[in-house]
């Protein structure tokens, strides 16, 4: 149950480092759509380009964080750190390639929306600890900016067995993310942990990962695609993505799901100015409304069901 209102919301600080995140990411995608084809040069395996990105990340981290001595997770934080490598950017990345012919990019996108309402459940039953801070109104909130983003982006209902898995995948790989996000929103905020340590460890990780992974698709035939100068802006996503680990909860920075593509969406109405439906201004105005009350709305301490179970 509620025992009061803190009344607190997050500084302007941390949800200006959120904005430019999903930014980043909404940029790429706008420029993806602008110019579709890419300029001949350097090609190499996908994973490999993403394993060298987190592993030039976990080089740089890993330097700052023992200049300035900071604290590295060790025994149990290690192996957590370890697992919020491989459910933040192993498991999509692997699972891209299997489904991209199977889905359209919009209906992943819609799926990926869910993410916000794994983290609402997700961070309730992870963080183990006896006072839990929560959003007032949260799990409805991410049900709205939901509802929002599948009136922007429409879902392809599964034609097939294999679509069907597709989702499915999509749906699982969305609970992942929420899930670990809540591990290193935990390992950063309730063990101490140093944001630049967890994503040194984490990156190197994912690395390796997806370096071995990369391997096995090369061998297989798989096609390669040129290297895009502006995933050296991703650097500054990564870094951003584990700073804001000590200053929001795990809810707070899901909503980068929900925000991201709205960002890409008003981008894509300011250059192209494309004929745009009632149905689909209504779904940005819920996905603005819900995400927003998400960041913005009082965050109140609620008891653990560990607690409440253990009283008379």
């Amino acid at each position: 149950m509620l025992r009061g209102g803190l009344g607190t919301r997050p500084k302007w600080l941390p949800a200006s480092g959120l904005l430019l995140l999903c930014l980043i990411w909404a940029m790429g995608w706008v420029r993806a759509d602008l110019a579709p084809g890419s300029a001949p040069g350097l090609k190499v395996n996908p994973l490999w380009n993403e394993a060298a990105l987190l592993g030039t990340f976990a080089v740089l981290a890993g330097v700052a964080g023992a200049i300035l001595k900071k604290r590295w997770p060790t025994g149990n934080e290690l192996r957590k750190a370890l697992a919020v490598g491989v459910g933040l950017f192993v498991a999509p990345a692997v699972l891209n390639p299997f489904i991209k012919d199977q889905s359209e990019d919009t209906t992943r996108v819609a799926l990926f929306s869910l993410t916000p309402l794994f983290a609402v459940i997700f961070e309730r039953h992870l963080r183990r600890f006896d006072e839990s801070h929560e959003i007032r109104g949260g799990f409805l909130a991410a049900m709205v900016a939901v509802a929002g983003t599948f009136l922007v982006f429409p879902v392809e209902l599964p034609h097939s067995y294999a679509s069907a898995f597709a989702m499915l995948a999509v749906i699982i790989s969305a609970a992942v993310v929420a899930a670990t996000n809540c591990l290193g929103v935990e390992i950063v905020q309730r063990h101490d942990v140093c944001p630049l340590t967890l994503g040194a460890v984490s990156a190197v990780s994912a690395s390796l990962l997806l370096g071995v992974a990369g391997l096995f698709q090369v061998l297989s035939g798989t096609s390669f695609m040129p290297i895009d100068a502006w995933a050296v802006s991703n650097l500054l996503a990564l870094a951003l993505l584990f700073w804001l680990m000590q200053r929001m909860n795990a809810l707070q920075m899901t909503t980068r799901f929900l925000i991201a593509p709205l960002l890409a969406n008003l981008m894509s109405l300011a250059l192209l100015q494309p004929h745009v439906g009632f149905q689909s201004w209504i779904g940005l105005l819920l996905i603005a409304v819900g995400s927003g009350w998400m960041l913005f709305a009082p965050v109140e301490i609620s008891d653990s069901p560990l607690t409440l179970n253990t009283r008379s």
